[in-house]
């Protein structure tokens, strides 16, 4: 039998090209790719990708400005000590067109520093200390200014005066985005009567909207995180709103603190040894770590088989890895909580009723500080109750880090899921399942810490750490028990006051019913069953009746008892005439 070959067409499109066929020609070679590589500035990386700064969208755009701006003048009045007095001012120039100025009563700018803050990314001074501040990376005013920049070609216009007596300087300034460097258009000493503060002027495309994301509530809910703030705003429509402060008491300065070991990494922890010169290992563990005294760095030397003495710079290899392994495994107390300033239990409520005036019921709580990756930090929460509040839509929840609000990205950040994962109606509220409670009822999260956790370089929602959800979701549950104790109590009131209303009903008709029967006036025969009715009330809502064994005491009286007199003769049959004295009521 012969096998025949079997042969397999080729799929179509698949053919096979025969080796005869030319190869393609090299487009590009390694010397010609090198010549088209160059550096790229930050200030030109975020020209095209300025959504990572949150300018999404013209609207979106709008907010981060006024958000940056206001931010910067907070933290120039608090760190100087200056009870801050602002002015947030949204000028439409035309259409899509708006001007925004924010002028604060802060230190002031000293000139050469004027450019370098305004238009320069990634120059501040808050990015290396280790203390609560609301700016972290030195990116958001010269980011706007950049912005502005790009979509009305108009420069940044700064106003700057740093005391009574001194100059000050007008300054129109725009950013080289391909040297990340500022570029002076104009300097001039102009006239101010402020004794000291900065005002900035930034002309952008943008949009105004109303609404959770839009400027009016970021200003409503910023008074409400920092009651020491005095705040004008001027809409682009409408009359001008004032806020003012309700408390004259600045928060404490924070304090700058050293990186704590447990949450040091490798590679910092080699650029802290390299950076020091002339030390010894315990020397560096001693003076640049907090909470490390000389004889845990001893400690820490010994777990990690470390001479204590040996030169700081010349340490790597095995003996660094097995250092940083040390740092993370020893015993060493939290860092201090000084690097932190919560806003406090009284003043959260106080800046609730700036924004919920008549409201029913506030609760607060500021947990105990504690510590992620080696940073302290401090959850507090605090929820307003009935009143006005609508009281058939999800709850209200203002989300805070570092006093700042945070509009944007609810669903990816850690303080709305720690809102989602309480059981609340364990409190007395209404939830569906998956959902926010629906009640009439306002909720504040506020994360302070030395470095929050931001998902992106917007700062719009906080990461989801183990560490800051737990805690989180332990200070609502206090505030939570409190509104519970709170709803408990005036359900059981309403129920004490459809009882007393039930009596009050009927009294008129039983003093009506007894006065006839008796031949005295009605109006004496209510006036002991009302004097009578708040001991009722008050007695079965509070404590049960007092047991006596030789006299029980009634809680209920009724008519008093007739006097004790001599009993009349007995009638024929056995009955005795009751007098009238007996059946009167006594007044």
């Amino acid at each position: 039998m012969v096998k025949k070959e079997q042969v397999t067409a080729p799929l179509p499109g698949l053919d096979t090209p025969p080796a005869s066929a030319a190869r393609p020609a090299r487009r590009a070679t390694a010397e010609s790719m090198a010549t088209g590589q160059r550096e790229i500035s930050v200030s030109e990386f975020f020209t095209k990708n300025r959504h990572l700064l949150g300018f999404d969208n013209p609207a979106k755009a709008l907010l981060t400005t006024v958000k940056e701006a206001v931010d910067n003048s907070l933290d120039a009045c608090e760190e100087a000590g200056i009870l801050p007095e602002l002015a947030v001012e949204i000028v439409e120039v035309s259409d899509g067109r708006y001007r925004v100025a924010v002028e604060d009563n802060g230190p002031g700018i000293v000139k050469p520093q004027i450019p370098k803050i305004f238009a320069k990314l990634l120059y501040g001074s808050k990015f290396h200390r280790l203390k609560q501040s609301r700016g972290q990376q030195g990116i958001g005013i010269s980011a706007a200014g950049l912005y502005g920049q790009l979509t009305t070609g108009k420069p940044v216009i700064i106003l700057s005066k740093t005391g009574k007596g001194r100059p000050a300087y007008r300054i129109e300034l725009r950013i080289d985005t391909k040297r990340n460097q500022p570029d002076v258009v104009r300097d001039d000493v102009a006239e101010w009567d402020k004794e000291h503060g900065t005002r900035v002027e930034i002309e952008l495309a943008a949009v105004f909207r109303g609404g959770r994301t839009g400027v009016e509530a970021y200003l409503e809910q910023t008074v409400v995180a920092n009651p020491h703030l005095g705040l004008t705003y001027k809409p682009p429509k409408g009359e001008t709103v004032v806020y003012p402060r309700v408390t004259n008491e600045l928060p404490r300065e924070a304090q700058e603190i050293k990186p704590h070991p447990h949450g040091v990494e490798l590679g910092m922890l080699q650029t802290m040894l390299a950076d020091s010169p002339g030390k010894t290992v315990k020397q560096v563990l001693c003076d640049d770590f907090s909470r490390v005294s000389p004889a845990i760095a001893a400690q820490i030397c010994q777990l990690a088989k470390v001479n204590p003495k040996a030169p700081a710079d010349r340490l790597h290899g095995e003996d660094l890895d097995r250092l940083h392994k040390a740092l993370g495994s020893v015993k060493v107390m939290a860092p201090p909580a000084t690097a932190v300033v919560p806003i406090g239990e009284a003043l959260l409520i106080e800046g609730l009723k700036r924004r919920y005036p008549r409201a029913e019921f506030y609760a607060s709580t500021t947990r105990a500080p504690k510590v992620y990756r080696g940073n302290p930090f401090v959850v507090e929460a605090a929820l307003a109750y009935g009143g006005e509040l609508p009281v058939d839509e999800p709850a209200d929840i203002m989300r805070f880090a570092n006093r700042v609000p945070l509009q944007y990205q609810p669903k990816a950040c850690a303080i709305s899921e720690s809102v989602y994962q309480i059981n609340w109606r364990g409190y007395e509220l209404q939830q569906p399942k998956g959902s926010l409670p629906v009640a009439p009822m306002a909720l504040v999260v506020h994360l302070a810490s030395v470095w929050v956790p931001f998902t992106s370089e917007a700062k719009e929602a906080v990461a989801h750490y183990d560490e800051l959800l737990e805690e989180m979701k332990h200070a609502l549950r206090e505030c939570g028990r409190k509104l519970a104790s709170h709803v408990r109590a005036r359900a059981h009131a309403d129920r004490e006051m459809k009882r007393r209303s039930l009596f009050e009903k009927y009294i008129p008709e039983v003093a009506l019913a007894i006065g006839e029967i008796l031949g005295i006036e009605k109006g004496k025969v209510e006036k002991p069953f009302y004097a009578t009715l708040p001991v009722f009330v008050r007695f079965d809502a509070e404590e049960p009746a007092a047991k006596d064994d030789k006299a029980p005491v009634s809680a209920t009286p009724s008519v008093p008892p007739p006097p004790e007199t001599t009993p009349p003769p007995p009638l024929p049959g056995g009955k005795r005439k009751k007098k009238p004295e007996q059946l009167r009521l006594v007044e």
